[in-house]
């Protein structure tokens, strides 16, 4: 005889946002460990006394008790695992950490269960917390999250030719998904310039693991150009453009500006 379904359910969680409801509420997006993306209400949350509210600010990793509900399911018990403290020391390292889970939430769908991408969310968010180099953080992301999604850019070879790609200014085609050398550049009007050295550090950051990549400190300027181009990239991908790329750049440039007297 079969048995009954239960009506609640625990789930490990990232918090990826909200949105208010009612007076006293928010519906919020979570990565979970066992279900993938989920939206789920949580009563009461904008109260004073809420004692959910601290457990259920975005980025924080978290284990959930929750109940099944007709149209949202309910979050009846929030206990923080990691609030990654670091990640709110500074605007800089809250646009970081905004950046990284607006990309897993423009990829993904309430589809189902994905361990590797709950996995390198909660990895980059703990690595982000504490690594003195955030952008070595962020496009290693970047590159496995393509990985991960289906999309990762052919970058060794020639997506045309399939010749080795050699030690000089290539092109990168979007449209087919990665680098062309210089003899079939030609045929491809919608390809994009791509700076030998940009590419040197792309590809390195796409075979090694993360062991290798946490000690390298990416130039100014090449950090810069992989930035515009993985941008350029999802954006392509998307068919729109992301928000939070606009915020960090308007973050650093404010950082930049001397102190007036």
């Amino acid at each position: 005889m079969p048995t009954k379904e239960s009506r609640t359910y625990r789930a490990e969680a990232i918090v990826l946002g909200h949105i208010e409801y009612g007076e006293a509420d928010r519906i919020l997006t979570l990565f979970t460990l066992e279900k993938g993306k989920i939206s789920a209400l949580a009563r009461g949350i904008r109260k004073i006394r809420s004692r959910k509210a601290g457990h259920l600010e975005p980025f924080t990793h978290v284990n959930l008790f929750l109940a099944k509900g007709r149209n949202l399911d309910i979050i009846t018990q929030a206990e923080t695992i990691d609030p990654f403290m670091g990640l709110r020391e500074d605007l800089q390292q809250v646009a970081f950490a905004s950046y990284l889970v607006e990309l897993l939430d423009r990829f993904t769908y309430e589809e189902g269960q994905n361990v590797g991408l709950f996995r390198l969310l909660a990895g980059s968010l703990k690595r982000l917390a504490h690594h003195p180099n955030p952008e070595t953080v962020i496009h290693y992301y970047e590159i496995r999250l393509l990985d991960l999604l289906g999309f990762r850019p052919q970058l060794f070879t020639c997506i045309d030719c399939d010749r080795p790609i050699k030690h000089e200014n290539q092109a990168f085609s979007p449209l087919g998904g990665g680098v062309v050398c210089p003899k079939c550049q030609a045929k491809r009007s919608e390809a994009w310039s791509l700076d030998k050295e940009v590419l040197r550090y792309w590809r390195h950051f796409q075979r090694s693991k993360w062991q290798t990549i946490s000690t390298v400190s990416i130039p100014k300027a090449i950090e810069s150009g992989m930035a515009d181009l993985v941008e350029r990239y999802l954006t392509y991908i998307l068919e729109r453009k992301l928000n939070t790329p606009d915020f960090l750049r308007q973050v650093a440039g404010n950082q930049n500006e001397e102190p007036r007297d």
